[in-house]
């Protein structure tokens, strides 16, 4: 039987059908509002709906994160900017579901300021999603180290491209004692 090991936890699984559905939401809001389209906002509400239902997973996997995941000083002033972003705009979404809940349900239009309200939420999933991205690739939080590479300039014996054997700069180049990161330094900050 396969044992499924998610390293470190839940929350880039949650997170991607977070950001998906929120954003295309949004994007059918903004559709079903310009073509008039009531097909369009069912369709934007039930994706609202079900991102903040996800959501709520989302967060509670991104705060076993925030807790468990060894880190540094300069990661957890990521991670803590990553949650105050991620917190407000999750809220916002919520309040935005509960409203399409109220007043929506079943109507054949919507609100301009609805729409732009959650557009600019869009905006600030945005940005949370660049502040998470930064998290996992600037900081290398809940990523495994990649394994030791030896020979060939660390590439082994297989080839990228034609030009492989030519020149080929990549990152075992980039520091010429192979040291690309060191983010197994986790003395700082356990939670």
């Amino acid at each position: 039987m396969m044992d499924i090991e998610i390293i470190p936890n839940w929350h880039p699984i949650f997170v991607h059908f977070t950001v998906a559905l929120l954003s295309l939401s949004s994007l059918l809001y903004l559709a079903g509002l310009v073509l008039r389209r009531p097909n369009l906002l069912i369709v934007a509400r039930w994706n609202l709906w079900i991102g903040a239902g996800i959501t709520v997973g989302t967060v509670l996997a991104g705060f076993y994160a925030y807790n468990t995941v060894a880190h540094d000083g300069p990661s957890h002033a990521a991670m803590t900017d990553h949650k105050n972003w991620a917190l407000v705009t999750a809220s916002i979404f919520g309040v935005l579901a509960i409203w399409s809940l109220a007043k929506h349900r079943g109507a054949k239009s919507v609100s301009s300021g609805f729409v732009v309200l959650i557009l600019l939420a869009s905006g600030l999933l945005a940005v949370t999603g660049y502040k998470g991205g930064e998290v996992v690739y600037r900081h290398g939080m809940g990523v495994m180290r990649m394994p030791e590479i030896s020979g060939d300039g660390g590439h082994g014996s297989h080839a990228h491209g034609e030009d492989a054997g030519a020149g080929h700069h990549g990152a075992a180049e980039a520091d010429p004692h192979g040291d690309q990161g060191d983010h197994d330094d986790h003395s700082g900050h356990p939670h």
